[in-house]
């Protein structure tokens, strides 16, 4: 078989997640029942009965592919594509716009599915960094130095995973100047727009501040949907239609049900609701957080969050990311992502948008590892 780079941080998601006592490993905010989403709409479970489980439109039904349109300014049905997740947008993208041997430049620390994409695809790749002793605030000198008239795309993470940071409008115009030097597509992945800690002004997309802009959203996170498997990318129609073409090759489409129950959830009666509902997920959960961390001050720190349900949390220990992961879910049974799988070690992510009864007991067999590894 031809050399291949696995997935490694959804590789140990897929493995453990569901054999562990407390998942911290998640990004998004802890999930909805179906009751919860339909609590408004008291025929809703009346009128899901009713949908036919036929093949739905390929590229995603009409209402919401609207819907999607109208949280992108300028943006109508016609530059939207439904896809099964962002995961999905995403290797479209990759298999449409470039061709072997293109570059790419990817933001790291980032969700490292386009990086490893990049080397199975036989992409040239390169990388530019947020700058932990900046607040992660981008190294827009090292992004300038990276691109090169090679360079066919730019992929970005904003609000960003891992480290919940927002690029203010200065950092965007300078991506989006750096892309247009050389033409550059910029791959914008908003999945956390809308789970926003510090303030209720929703992230900016990049769509409309440039034309070769393919924005990537989902219901994983700032909607706590992950189980619908809904995605989309937004971007001109001509390229839209042709990532359509390969979506068709992949998966087809999303199931009727998810796309049906993804209009609902994005309509403009209910998304508030769930917005509102993150945000208060988040809200809560990270003063939870951050007083767990000044009880090991000596050991633990973070950059605060701006965004996502999830911190970036560095480690004073002589034992490596992975390793310490590893003794985590099978001494204590708790599941966290080292930050390796990033590209940074000595750091975890830890999730932190959940009920506090889960979350505290789990920060607290965090807190019984820590005690041993010092003692030793």
């Amino acid at each position: 078989m031809p050399k291949f780079q696995p997935f490694i941080m959804e590789r140990m998601m897929s493995k453990f997640e569901k054999t562990v006592d407390y998942n911290l490993s998640e990004s998004g905010v802890h999930p909805l029942t179906l009751k919860e989403l339909l609590q408004d709409d008291p025929d809703g479970v009346a009128k899901l009965l009713a949908i036919e489980l036929d093949y739905p439109h390929a590229n995603g039904i009409p209402e919401l592919r609207a819907n999607i349109a109208a949280l992108y300014p300028g943006a109508g049905p016609e530059n939207v594509l439904v896809t099964v997740g962002a995961i999905e947008a995403n290797y479209d993208i990759l298999w449409s716009v470039l061709s072997a041997g293109d570059e790419v430049v990817v933001m790291l620390p980032n969700y490292m599915q386009i990086w490893g994409l990049a080397k199975n695809l036989n992409l040239g790749l390169k990388t530019f960094s947020l700058d932990e002793k900046k607040g992660w605030a981008p190294d827009l000198d090292g992004l300038k130095k990276a691109v090169t008239g090679k360079t066919k795309l730019i992929a970005i993470c904003n609000p960003n995973n891992p480290t919940g940071y927002i690029l203010k409008n200065e950092e965007m115009d300078a991506v989006i100047e750096t892309a247009r030097r050389v033409g550059a597509w910029i791959l914008a992945d908003e999945v956390y727009a809308g789970a926003e800690r510090l303030t209720d002004e929703q992230t900016p997309s990049f769509y409309g501040k440039y034309e070769k802009v393919l924005a990537v959203g989902s219901l994983s996170k700032a909607y706590g949907l992950p189980g619908l498997r809904v995605g989309w990318v937004v971007g001109p129609a001509p390229v839209v239609d042709e990532i359509w073409a390969r979506h068709e090759y992949l998966t087809l489409s999303a199931p009727m049900l998810s796309n049906h129950l993804a209009a609902y959830a994005l309509s403009p009666r209910v998304r508030p609701r769930l917005i509102q509902r993150a945000r208060g997920y988040i809200r809560r959960g990270f003063p939870v957080l951050e007083q767990w961390m000044s009880e090991h001050r000596e050991i633990l720190s973070t950059t605060p969050p701006q965004a996502a349900a999830i911190a970036f949390v560095r480690y004073r220990l002589d034992i490596p990311s992975t390793q310490f992961a590893e003794q985590l879910r099978e001494e204590k049974k708790v599941l966290i992502v080292p930050g390796d799988h990033f590209g940074l070690d000595r750091f975890v992510r830890i999730s932190f948008g959940l009920p506090h009864d889960y979350l505290t007991p789990a920060l607290g067999r965090i807190h019984d590892l820590l005690m041993e590894l010092r003692r030793k």
